[in-house]
């Protein structure tokens, strides 16, 4: 089992071709499940085999995903996710206006992304067993930090999680979704007059 979790940092060329709703769930699929042919993709993600193999390809292009060699699956190809974690800066793009938007679209999407696994969990936390309703949860923090400490901060929950990816996985176990959030409180807006 390796130490750490593959990562890449995304290049403008790559958060570009990644904030596409087909391909972030394409590459999202692939991390999660492991490698899938584009017809499979296609069946789990309601859409054709043309578009996922296109969007594939894209994301091949940019190598987010490559193609998996597997003996005697004849024209079938598998895909599969080059890396685990993508991650960016966001004033990694200040030259690049389409980075930037990208970067405002994929940080949307895993917004609403946590909305719908929330709302999904809260519908079906009755029908768990016990144990299971009682982990996890959501909590909420209102730090005063400056930005070396929120590096710092999220740099050393980062490493715990990584730790906690790493151990194989007991009896019972099932995917987890973990979502990190650090969220500067935003300057109130000048009053007009104030100046």
């Amino acid at each position: 089992m390796a130490d750490e979790l593959s990562q890449v940092r995304l290049t403008h060329r790559q958060i570009r071709v990644l904030a596409h709703p087909l391909r972030i769930q394409l590459l999202g699929r692939l991390r999660g499940e492991g490698p899938k042919t584009a017809t499979q993709l296609a069946e789990v993600l309601d859409t054709n085999t043309g578009a996922t193999s296109y969007h594939l390809r894209q994301l091949a292009e940019v190598g987010l995903v490559a193609e998996e060699d597997r003996a005697g699956s004849g024209r079938q190809r598998w895909w599969r996710a080059v890396h685990e974690m993508s991650s960016w800066s966001r004033t990694g793009y200040d030259d690049d206006p389409d980075a930037r938007a990208a970067v405002v679209w994929l940080e949307t999407f895993q917004v609403n992304r946590f909305v719908e696994l929330a709302e999904a969990w809260q519908r079906a936390v009755s029908a768990e067993s016990e144990e299971w309703r009682d982990t996890g949860g959501l909590s909420d923090y209102m730090l005063n930090l400056d930005p070396t400490q929120v590096r710092a901060l999220m740099d050393e929950i980062e490493a715990v999680v990584e730790r906690h990816a790493r151990h194989e996985p007991g009896p019972g176990a099932k995917p987890v979704s973990l979502y990190l959030a650090a969220l500067p409180k935003p300057a109130a807006p000048a009053q007009e007059g104030s100046r």
